[in-house]
């Protein structure tokens, strides 16, 4: 079966620091990009951060620069998520999706996505 599952939300006090982890199934992860997004309550979607499977090829927006990182293990199929200096704003459910094609690492449009995890909720809050 083909899919993505996130897993690692949770909750989290206000600075602090948590690692979402992105794995895939039924397909080749090293192959592909992969984008994470967040919804928070009645916002609409946004992009944090992109990784292509080209080596160094990374994007992130600008909620998420110096705070988050994203990174991958191919020998794993997983991609991760560590955000850090967390605050109430941060609170969403966060996505991942695989990318279409990797020369679009660069936008969060979704129909550049083809694939979708189910969400897992990260709460900032003391």
């Amino acid at each position: 079966q083909v899919r993505l599952v996130e897993s690692g939300g949770g909750l989290v006090q206000p600075g602090g620091s948590l690692t979402l982890s992105c794995e895939a199934s039924g397909f080749i992860l090293r192959d592909y990009g992969i984008g994470w997004f967040r919804q928070a309550p009645g916002k609409e979607r946004e992009g944090v951060a992109t990784i292509s499977w080209v080596e160094g090829n990374i994007y992130y927006s600008n909620s998420a620069k110096g705070r988050f990182t994203v990174s991958r293990d191919n020998a794993k199929n997983t991609v991760y998520l560590h955000m850090s200096d967390l605050n109430p704003e941060d609170t969403a459910v966060y996505y991942c999706a695989r990318l279409r094609d990797s020369r679009w690492y660069k936008y969060f449009a979704s129909r550049h996505y083809d694939l979708w995890g189910q969400g897992t909720q990260v709460t900032v809050s003391s």
